[in-house]
């Protein structure tokens, strides 16, 4: 270790000239581009040996996704990581590229750290992961136009990857070739905290920076008091202490009226923090403000990133039992005691906050006859809002004990392996009763999101007796992803498969009978069942639309026959409880 300093020093003196910023070079107005970012992380590298450059993966236009590994002995892979008692924090910037500020943020912050021997302890119990750009292929569709409501800088990137895809929605669903690199880096590792660094839109007011980290019910219990105990109240301080007074990401019960109050909300996995949560880990998402100018953005990044790791270095053997225990507690049968809930929703219990606002008008606008909201920034005004911050459970689930789905089903199968998620393959073909649904009332939506026609539903839980053949995967819920797989394939979860469109096909009827046979048919029906003769009578009285349409009653008939495909509306997937055979 001494070697390794004495060395340390050395270089570190030798190279401190070379490592100024192309941001600071440029006066703190620009944002360098693709191949002098990855220049800036190789001379990182070659600048001292706590810093190693890799890569984690290849776009689709072939740039190699970039990743930093800092630690202060040198070790640069998850098992030598995890023979310490290190945490790791995993910083991500450039998700959307257009909002980079936490590229030059983190750039300089890790050079400081190199060179300065005060700032070098920030790393003596943290280890880490420095992506400067997620979106390479967005970063490089480069132009003073990416984002009109944004100050700065000169040039920047663009939202969304080359296949239009927005990562910030595709954690879950994984549909990106970035993000499933993006998730093998993140499941190799299991980051302890995580920072994803972004600038919002919205309302203007005084706050340069806002933040948000799930506090509702997402994250485990215990690390939802971590956080509110350990982390946000010393963060907060501090960043007040350096004139960036913290507040939660902003966002208005009545869109841009300050005074109607500000929302918060438990954010689904298809969103970084949502993910994380339900990984068992912290995740910050962090959110300057568009209309300040971008040294002050970069700046207020800097001060929230170097202050996470002062916490993280004081609290990193807290951190990391209370992570250990919540992976062990999900991984227990116990865990599937109480159901699981996978909706929240807002209450109109509100508390009251002061808002570091502006002064504003709402004037009609002669151009559209819409209200234009003028915001007066020479005019700071503190206003006094409720803040609606508590959410319930909506919808809860009981978890089995597994699940099991279909070998013909192999995208999801690949999505569910991309998340880490343990499985075992069947190599026989075995007969299962197994809990599933049968879902009715189907309705997707008339417009592709994120590549998708999703779908709303309603449902009913039936039990039923399907084969499973070879290459068919049964998921134990006893390990510590359980949040995840039930998230993926618990249809009503936010961001369930379901909901995604991957089971589309399920709802297409396949085969077609021809009226004049079902004429038939429906007579020997109602000759051989009196039953059958009973409930069509009664629904012939009591629907008049049915009984007034040849076709729906048809269709009806057959839908009653054996003819009918008995697997229509049910869903594939097996939820396997322990009385099951």
């Amino acid at each position: 270790m001494l070697r390794v300093l004495i060395l340390y020093i050395s270089i570190s003196s030798l190279f401190a000239q070379n490592l100024i910023t192309d941001y600071e070079k440029s006066g703190y107005k620009k944002t360098p581009r693709y191949a002098e970012t990855i220049e800036y992380c190789k001379k990182l590298a070659n600048a001292s040996p706590f810093i190693r450059y890799t890569t984690f993966g290849i776009s689709p236009q072939g740039r190699d996704l970039p990743l930093l590994i800092v630690d202060k002995n040198a070790r640069y892979t998850p098992t030598e990581v995890r023979k310490t008692d290190n945490v790791v924090f995993m910083i991500q910037a450039g998700i959307h590229s257009g909002e980079i500020d936490g590229k030059d943020a983190g750039f300089i912050l890790l050079r400081d750290i190199i060179r300065n021997k005060n700032f070098l302890k920030l790393i003596d119990h943290v280890t880490i992961l420095f992506i400067p750009i997620f979106n390479v292929d967005g970063h490089e569709r480069f132009s003073a136009y990416s984002r009109a409501n944004q100050n700065g800088p000169e040039e920047m990137g663009w939202r969304v990857t080359a296949q239009n895809y927005n990562l910030n929605r595709d954690y879950l669903k994984a549909d990106a070739s970035e993000m499933q690199a993006w998730l093998k880096l993140y499941n190799d590792w299991l980051p302890e905290f995580f920072a994803d660094c972004h600038v919002t839109d919205g309302a203007d007011y005084q706050y340069t920076i806002t933040y948000k980290i799930d506090q509702h019910g997402l994250l485990d219990p215990e690390l939802i008091q971590w956080v509110n105990d350990a982390y946000l109240p010393p963060l907060k301080k501090s960043m007040a202490e350096e004139n960036f007074p913290l507040m939660e990401y902003v966002w208005f019960k009545e869109s841009h009226k300050i005074e109607s109050g500000m929302l918060t909300w438990a954010a689904p996995p298809r969103f970084s923090d949502g993910y994380t949560a339900i990984q068992n880990r912290p995740g910050l998402l962090i959110e300057t403000h568009m209309f300040k100018d971008y040294k002050s953005r970069v700046d207020a990044t800097y001060a929230i990133l170097k202050h996470t790791l002062e916490i993280l270095n004081q609290q990193y053997q807290i951190l990391r039992s209370k992570i250990s225990r919540a992976d062990k507690q999900t991984a227990q049968p116990g865990f599937r005691v109480k159901p699981l809930t996978l909706t929240y929703k807002m209450t109109d219990r509100a508390s009251y906050i002061d808002f570091l606002g502006y002064e504003y008008s709402i004037i009609k606008s002669d151009i559209t006859g819409g209200d234009w909201f003028r915001y007066y920034t020479n005019q700071p005004r503190t206003f006094r809002v409720p803040f609606f911050n508590t959410m319930e459970p909506v919808i809860k689930v009981q978890l089995p004990d597994a699940y099991i789905v279909p070998a013909g089903w192999s995208e999801v199968i690949k999505r569910i392996k991309v998340h880490g998620i343990k499985y075992l393959t069947l190599k026989d073909e075995k007969e299962l009763l197994i809990s599933t649904y049968k879902f009715s009332k189907p309705k997707w939506n008339t417009s592709p999101y994120e590549g998708h026609q999703t779908v709303e539903f309603e449902l009913t839980p039936i039990e039923i007796r399907r084969t499973f053949f070879p290459g068919s995967i049964v998921i134990d819920m006893n390990q510590r992803a359980a949040k995840v797989i039930a998230n993926i394939l618990e249809p009503q979860a936010p961001d369930s498969y379901v909901y995604w469109g991957f089971f589309n096909t399920i709802f297409e009827r396949k085969e077609y009978v021809e009226s004049y046979v079902m004429e038939e048919r429906a007579r020997m029906m109602l000759a051989g069942d009196e039953e059958l003769k009973r409930e069509f009578e009664i629904k012939m009285k009591n629907d008049k639309s049915f009984a007034e349409d040849p076709a729906a009653i048809l269709m009806w008939f057959y839908e009653k026959s054996p003819y009918w495909d008995e697997y229509k509306d049910v869903y594939p997937i097996g939820r396997i409880f322990k009385q099951s055979d």
